[in-house]
């Protein structure tokens, strides 16, 4: 496995030198408020628990957290480590929780398809909260999208309807997606789809040929595979947060969200023959390929 600047420049790889550590959120100044929409076409429940720092002064962004198939995200908003990043980079948390309405095949999040109202309920919530919490910005703050399994389907369809809104995405072992090869807009918004080595088959098989399609049609993301996990978070948060924290960089400007394009990132060759995976900087290509080794950070 080799990477490459995307001009074709052969890098030498060496050791990290990365690390994220939480801090202690207990006693910091900020707020939490709650907020829910009605139940929607495609869901049954959209809930959502907003977290700021009270003394950041404008918020930068925002930080959608989105779990597992019709999990409570609404904790992870206060998860110390996510509130440390929130604090060095300005931004608010928010921590969803969308449920399906009943039907029989259970195993399809319906809430997954953002288009179909619940993508629509996040942003209606997001206005609302920022309202209620004396922060105007929050309502058409670009996002960074995380989530978990049914999460990171989430995150994908959101970014195929409302490309224009995001920073960047994670996709993350999920086994369920409505949108094949995404707008030409939704690709150029920089993302990572997480596989697991030990992962069901299916799901694998999925995100790999989301990947692909939209990779050879030019997308500016990257295929990430921790060989020795399954169904569970693994590294990912850690990759997530190093890439979130460089594109954050590199696209936020005062008035919009700057383009990046093929030849700003590096290239990583995942096998002969196969898609390079895009990476918006070397220390998200150190840490990318750190995972695909199983070596530290």
């Amino acid at each position: 496995m080799t990477l490459k600047r995307s001009r074709r420049t052969v890098l030498t790889i060496a050791g990290l030198g990365v690390a994220f550590s939480a801090a202690q959120a207990q006693g910091r100044n900020s707020s939490t408020l709650d907020e829910a929409a009605a139940p929607g076409q495609n869901y049954a429940k959209a809930e959502f628990r907003l977290w700021y720092p009270a003394d950041a002064g404008t918020l930068r962004a925002t930080l959608v957290l989105v779990p597992g198939s019709n999990g409570d995200g609404r904790p992870e908003a206060e998860d110390p480590v996510w509130q440390d990043f929130a604090v060095k980079h300005k931004l608010a948390l928010v921590g969803c929780h969308f449920t399906d309405k009943p039907h029989q095949q259970n195993f399809i999040e319906e809430y997954a398809a953002a288009s179909q109202g619940s993508g629509q309920a996040l942003l209606d919530s997001l206005a609302k909260l920022a309202g209620r919490a004396g922060h105007p910005e929050l309502a058409t703050a670009p996002l960074l999208l995380w989530g978990m399994s049914a999460g990171g389907e989430f995150n994908y369809e959101f970014v195929a309807w409302k490309p224009e809104r995001v920073v960047a995405f994670v996709v993350n072992k999920g086994g369920i997606y409505y949108t094949a090869l995404a707008p030409r807009a939704a690709r150029d918004v920089p993302g990572m789809l997480f596989v697991g080595g030990k992962d069901l088959e299916f799901r694998t098989n999925t995100i790999v040929g989301l990947f692909a399609v939209n990779r050879r049609a030019g997308a500016l993301w990257a295929l990430a595979e921790e060989p020795g996990v399954a169904h569970v978070v693994g590294r990912s948060r850690d990759v997530a947060t190093i890439f979130f924290e460089d594109v954050l960089a590199l696209r936020m400007s005062d008035k919009s969200l700057r383009a990046l394009t093929e030849k700003s990132g590096f290239l990583g060759d995942l096998k002969p023959n196969y898609p390079t995976a895009w990476l918006p900087t070397e220390r998200v290509a150190r840490a990318w390929q750190a995972m695909e080794t199983e070596q530290p950070f």
